[in-house]
């Protein structure tokens, strides 16, 4: 951060920081949001009929899920169930 002449942070300096910082973007961290225990989205390692979550909007292959904790079968099920746009 730059300093006035005599050495001290200005107002004006401290808030053009903070548009230039809000303007190029906030660092990236990472996956911020948790994700959800299996047992609470009742996962289940089959699907339920046509739903499976290899065809799922969540599903990260080969075996993750954006929403869900933990190793996911791409054949399995649980209720955040959301069918990929055609």
């Amino acid at each position: 951060m730059t300093t006035d002449e005599k050495g001290r942070v200005t107002r004006r300096r401290l808030l053009l920081g903070g548009m230039i910082l809000l303007a190029t973007g906030l660092p990236d961290r990472g996956d911020a949001q948790p994700k959800i225990a299996q047992k609470l989205v009742q996962y289940q390692e089959k699907p339920k009929g046509p739903q499976e979550c290899d065809n799922c909007l969540h599903f990260v292959a080969p075996a993750a899920c954006k929403m869900v904790d933990g190793k996911i079968n791409p054949k399995g099920w649980c209720t955040l169930y959301a069918p990929k746009p055609k």
